[in-house]
C-alpha cells in the first residue's frame, strides 16, 4: 500500500477490505446484483431498527415486507445531538464524525462507521481509477476553500502535503492570483485539476483571455474533475478546450458518499454499489426512469448512524437506460429549497433561469461571475463582477428573457461588485431564494 491508503489504514479505516468488497461486488451480474441489493436494503434498516433507538421512533410504522412503508428523512430531522442518533455500540471516538456544508440551509453532525467510510474511499479511489488517477501516486492541483485561521490553515497544508495535493485558494480569483497559480502550474507535474467548479470555470476564462492551453505549459495535465457546483455544458467546452484535458463531472455528499461520477462513456453513473438511489414526487411515490423528481438515498453500509430513505434536498433524473445495477443520472437540476416562486403561484427552478442569464450576460468576456438573489416574489437582484458595468441595452434584454421565461411583470435589480461573497467553505452559490 502507499501513503494514502496507509495513512486510512493507520487512522483505522480498513481500506484493504473495503477494496476487495468492492470488487466482490462489482463482479456481480444483474441478477445477483439485484439479490444483493434487496439483502442490503433489508439488512440495514432491520439493523437501525434494532439497534438504534432514533431510528426506532423515527420509524414506528415500517412494514419491514414493504419498502414504500418507510418514511422520507430529512436534514431537519438529523439536526439533533449527534450521540442520540448512533446506533448501539457507537460512541463519538469509534466513528468517522464531520458536518455537513450547510449549503442546502439545514447543516448537521453526521457519522460513518470506520468500515463504512473505508467503502467511501475505496469507490472515490475506483471512479477516478477510471481516468487513470491514483489517490497515492497522482498529482492535484486543488481549487477549494482553505480555514483563515492559522490553525486551521496550517492543518489543512499539512493534509494537503501527505495527500499529494497543492491547495488554490477559491477566495481570490483575481487575474493577479491566476498568474501566481499559472507559474505554479509551469513548474509543477501535476495529473489533474480537482475542486469547486465556479473557481475552475474562471481559471479557464483567464486563460481564453491570454490565449493559454494549460497542457502547453504543463504536459503532465490528464483530466480535470469538478464538484460541488453546477456544471453547465458550455462551460465544460471552455474549461476542456483551455485545459486540454477532459472535464470530469462530479456529484457527492458528505454524509453520503460520492453520488454519481461521470464514466469514460460520458454517463454520469450512479454508485450503485454502497447506495441505492430513488427519485420521488410530492407525494413521496416512486417515480419511473425518466422522469424528473427528489433524488432520495438509501446508505447501505452505515451502521453507525442510519441515512435510509433520505432526502438530499437535490432535484434529479435517471435516465431511461439505466439498470439496477447501472443506473444512469441523467440530469441533476437543482436543489429543492432552489425554486423560485414568481406572483402568479408559478414555481420555476432558480438553476434554469440562471442558465438562461449567463448566455446572455457572458456573452462578450465583460463580466467575470454572477448570481442571482430573489428578494421578494417580484424583485430578483443580479450581483455581478465585471471590468466595467452592464449597458442598459444588456440589462433590458436580460430583463426581457427573464420575463420571457418566468413571467411579465417582474422587477430586475442589477448590482456590481468587486467581488462575490462565497460561503466559508468556499462555494458559490449561483441562485438563491430569500422566500425560503
Amino acid at each position: 500500500m502507499n501513503l494514502f491508503d496507509v495513512t486510512l489504514q493507520l487512522n483505522g479505516f480498513p481500506v484493504k477490505e473495503a477494496i476487495r468488497s468492492l470488487n466482490e461486488v462489482q463482479q456481480k451480474n444483474e441478477a445477483d446484483f439485484n439479490t444483493y441489493l434487496n439483502s442490503k436494503k433489508q439488512e440495514i434498516l432491520k439493523y437501525h431498527l434494532e439497534n438504534n433507538s432514533f431510528y426506532k421512533s423515527f420509524g414506528k410504522t415500517i412494514d419491514l415486507n414493504d419498502w414504500n412503508t418507510i418514511p422520507i428523512m430529512t436534514k431537519r430531522d438529523l439536526q439533533q445531538p449527534l450521540g442520540q442518533r448512533l446506533s448501539e455500540g457507537y460512541t463519538t471516538k469509534n466513528v468517522y464524525v464531520n458536518k455537513t456544508s450547510g449549503s442546502a440551509g439545514d447543516p448537521f453532525v453526521f457519522a460513518k462507521d470506520k468500515f463504512c467510510h473505508a467503502m467511501t474511499w475505496a469507490i472515490i479511489q475506483n471512479r477516478f481509477g477510471w481516468f487513470n488517477l491514483n489517490f497515492n501516486t497522482s498529482k492535484q492541483a486543488r481549487f477549494y476553500g482553505i480555514p483563515l485561521d492559522t490553525r486551521g490553515y496550517y492543518k489543512e497544508r499539512f493534509k494537503d502535503v501527505f495527500s499529494k495535493r497543492f491547495r488554490f485558494s477559491v477566495f481570490d480569483i483575481s487575474d493577479k492570483a491566476f498568474t501566481k497559480h499559472l507559474k505554479k502550474f509551469q513548474t509543477t507535474s501535476f495529473d489533474y485539476l480537482n475542486g469547486y467548479t465556479s473557481s475552475i470555470v474562471q481559471f479557464a476564462k483567464f486563460l481564453k483571455q491570454r490565449n493559454i492551453v494549460l497542457t502547453s505549459i504543463c504536459t503532465t495535465l490528464k483530466a480535470c474533475v469538478v464538484t460541488s457546483e453546477m456544471l453547465f455544458e458550455d462551460d465544460k467546452l471552455l474549461m476542456e478546450s483551455q485545459f486540454g484535458v477532459p472535464v470530469i463531472n462530479e456529484y457527492g455528499a458528505s454524509e453520503l458518499d460520492l453520488i454519481a461520477f461521470q464514466n469514460p462513456n460520458n454517463s454520469w453513473q450512479v454508485n450503485s454499489e454502497t447506495l441505492f438511489v430513488e427519485i420521488l414526487d410530492e407525494n413521496d411515490k416512486v417515480l419511473p426512469y425518466g422522469e424528473e423528481g427528489r433524488i432520495v438515498i438509501t446508505s447501505l453500509y452505515n451502521k453507525a448512524h442510519p441515512f435510509i430513505r433520505y432526502d438530499i434536498g437535490d432535484i434529479g433524473v435517471l435516465s431511461k437506460k439505466s439498470t439496477i445495477k447501472n443506473p444512469v443520472l441523467e440530469k441533476l437540476v437543482g436543489r429543492t429549497n432552489d425554486l423560485a416562486i414568481l406572483p402568479s403561484g408559478k414555481k420555476a427552478a432558480g438553476l434554469t433561469f440562471y442558465y438562461i442569464t449567463k448566455s446572455i450576460i457572458e456573452d462578450d468576456g465583460n463580466v467575470k461571475e454572477f448570481i442571482i438573489e430573489q428578494l421578494t416574489k417580484q424583485h430578483f437582484n443580479i450581483k455581478y463582477v465585471s471590468q466595467e458595468k452592464l449597458s442598459i441595452k444588456k440589462c433590458d434584454l436580460i430583463k426581457k428573457e427573464m420575463e420571457n421565461y418566468l413571467e411579465s411583470g417582474l422587477e430586475i435589480t442589477f448590482e456590481k461588485l468587486d467581488k462575490l461573497q462565497r460561503s466559508k467553505g468556499g462555494k458559490l452559490k449561483q441562485f438563491s431564494s430569500l422566500l425560503n
